[in-house]
């Protein structure tokens, strides 16, 4: 029944029935109890990603491998994320798959590609959370194009946690052109270390940000910030 359903892959769009590949659903629910069936799928649908399938089929499969997909899956994947088509369900997957693996692809499409395929992948940094990433995102802070550092800026937010923290004070001390998008990632780094329990992080961050010559609306994140540092 795979054999079939992998078959029926080949012709697969998004309005084909799901029933012509329910073996694959099947298989997927039931990998991560079974490792040996987990490492037979995997195989398969890396394959399939280089066979002449169909944008709909490769999309399918980068969802099934969010799923089970392991560092098997990364350099397969890692293509497609420069493929204008198919790399926001190729990041997607990455996202979710553990190991450095995953997170070097997607540093490295984040250092080499351009347009919104390189903003894709600095927001799949962030959404990873891998602090691993934190060096490649703060170099990318300093980048010409606005647009990248900004959202390098919302990806060491969306991190969080202390290296981010380091990375964007840097960065605002040294006068950064997207001082408010800076500005709102420390307030979300400064609440993700609040809830590490790392109160005195959080509190310097929130004090560096009540001072005078913010505006009023970050002194006022920042104050009540500082009461919840304090609790």
């Amino acid at each position: 029944m795979l054999d079939q359903a992998f078959e029926n892959l080949k012709t697969f769009d998004f309005g084909t029935p799901l029933s012509n590949v329910q073996a694959i659903e099947d298989a997927a629910l039931t990998a991560n109890s079974d490792a040996a069936a987990r490492e037979d799928l995997e195989q398969r649908l890396v394959g399939s990603l280089g066979m002449n399938i169909s944008r709909d089929a490769k999309d399918y499969v980068c969802r099934k491998l969010a799923q089970i997909g392991t560092t098997a899956s990364v350099p397969a994947l890692a293509k497609l994320v420069s493929d204008q088509g198919n790399s926001h369900l190729a990041r997607h997957a990455l996202e979710r798959i553990p190991g450095r693996e995953a997170g070097e692809a997607l540093e490295s499409a984040a250092k080499t590609l351009s347009g919104n395929l390189q903003l894709g992948a600095i927001a799949s940094l962030g959404a990873r959370g891998d602090s691993g990433a934190a060096q490649t995102l703060a170099a990318l802070l300093s980048a010409s194009d606005a647009g990248v550092a900004g959202a390098a800026a919302l990806a060491l937010g969306a991190m969080g946690g202390s290296e981010s923290a380091k990375a964007l004070q840097a960065a605002l001390k040294a006068g950064s052109a997207n001082g408010n998008a800076v500005i709102d990632a420390l307030l979300s780094c400064a609440e993700s270390l609040l809830k590490q329990k790392n109160s005195s992080e959080a509190s310097a961050i929130y004090k560096s940000l009540a001072s005078d010559d913010q505006p009023r609306l970050v002194r006022l994140a920042a104050t009540r910030g500082l009461l919840a540092s304090s609790t």
